[in-house]
């Protein structure tokens, strides 16, 4: 799909650049398959906001995805590819046999009248849905389970993808697109190929208004406020922040604080994204 570029009508337009959505092939979506979605604002049930800088943009439905690929040898067709505003994939809408319908991420290369199917015994291409012990190694899945029967949780988004590196002792280990090393149990679920719409990370909103469009609001940078509201504030003139490193609004360190506390997983991580960590 290529990115296109705008005609410079404005300083806006100027630096923006949107996408042809040549691959889109349904514009309105299946009703039976919408969720409404409730603009909280990045607020809890209790009022409170749990998420910052977020509120407003267009009005949006949520798309049920099959996540968990569970029509085991029932074969389906791709009938529409189409656009989802809640995820940077595009998904494809297929019809199985047996009559039911559902949404899939679009793998990249899909297209209408494609057959996709799920189970241990159905071929090796792109689309399918196999244990990870069916697959040979250095496959290249997306949409991998963490636990199985759990549904898909990792290689979701547009262009990324997940390489089958080892299996040993029922347990696969995978090269996530962080960089890090990761073991699963084989008999995850995981799709074969890679997400489509990969010129996702091309995309230039150019414009203050798109980020609004999308419920992100402004954030205001942490050395123009004053010391009570951020460890960065203060000061006259454009002052330093002060202090060994940067911080988050409540003093915690910003870059390099390591964050993941779970032991019960530890021990399925065999590289971490970081470089030099484990």
């Amino acid at each position: 799909m290529p990115v296109r570029v705008f005609r410079p009508t404005s300083p806006g337009r100027r630096g923006a650049t949107g996408f042809s959505f040549e691959e889109i092939t349904k514009r309105t979506p299946e009703k039976s398959l919408l969720l409404p979605k409730k603009q909280r604002a990045g607020r809890s049930n209790s009022g409170s906001i749990t998420i910052r800088h977020r509120g407003g943009g267009a009005k949006r439905k949520i798309r049920i995805i099959d996540f968990r690929r569970d029509k085991t040898g029932v074969p389906g067709k791709v009938a529409a590819i189409e656009y989802d505003p809640g995820r940077s994939a595009r998904i494809a809408l297929v019809h199985y046999v047996d009559g039911d319908k559902r949404y899939i991420v679009a793998p990249l290369g899909s297209s209408v009248g494609q057959v996709v199917a799920a189970g241990p015994d159905v071929p090796i291409v792109s689309g399918n849905t196999l244990p990870l012990s069916a697959l040979p190694l250095g496959t290249t899945v997306h949409n991998v389970e963490l636990q199985p029967g759990r549904g898909a949780q990792m290689g979701r988004a547009a262009g990324t993808s997940i390489q089958l590196m080892a299996k040993e002792n029922g347990r696969a280990l995978l090269r996530l697109p962080s960089g890090e090393m990761r073991y699963v149990s084989d008999e995850c679920l995981a799709t074969v190929g890679s997400v489509g719409n990969v010129e996702h990370a091309l995309l230039k909103l150019g414009k203050a208004g798109r980020t609004r469009h999308r419920g992100r609001r402004p954030q205001v940078r942490g050395s123009v406020m004053n010391p009570v509201d951020h460890p960065h504030g203060g000061g006259e003139g454009k002052a330093s922040i002060g202090m060994p490193g940067p911080k988050t609004p409540w003093g915690k360190p910003a870059l390099g604080y390591r964050t993941r506390n779970n032991k019960r997983t530890d021990g399925m991580i065999q590289r971490r994204r970081s470089k030099g960590r484990r």
